[in-house]
């Protein structure tokens, strides 16, 4: 497939965060979008490529996690990569608006 058949089928990456708005961390009960979880979208053909953090490293319940990306951006896009990034630390500055709203409407100080 030549480079200009390959861009016309990659998917807009605001559909895929859209897509990712449904994923939610599973003990933070937020989803990872307005969480500040997904540091960057970017498409190669029709794979996306994630640069993704978690709220810390050792988090327990990653698998779970991938597991929900895999199974909203399924039919959405070929395939996907999940490049984990820590650096940039993730810090509650990273939440969106909405997210601090959701914190605070569960009893998080934010």
């Amino acid at each position: 497939m030549n480079e200009s058949a390959a861009a016309s089928t990659a998917v807009p990456t605001d559909r895929i965060l859209e897509a990712l708005s449904d994923v939610v961390d599973p003990e933070i009960g937020i989803n990872i979008v307005d969480l500040g979880l997904v540091y960057g979208i970017s498409m190669e053909g029709d794979v996306a490529i994630l640069d993704m953090t978690l709220t810390s490293p050792a988090c327990p319940l990653t698998d779970v996690i991938e597991g929900q990306v895999f199974a909203v951006l399924d039919g959405l896009v070929a395939d996907h990569t999940i490049n984990w990034v820590w650096v940039p630390p993730w810090s509650p500055d990273k939440l969106t608006e909405s997210g601090r709203e959701q914190a605070r409407a569960i009893g998080l100080r934010i």
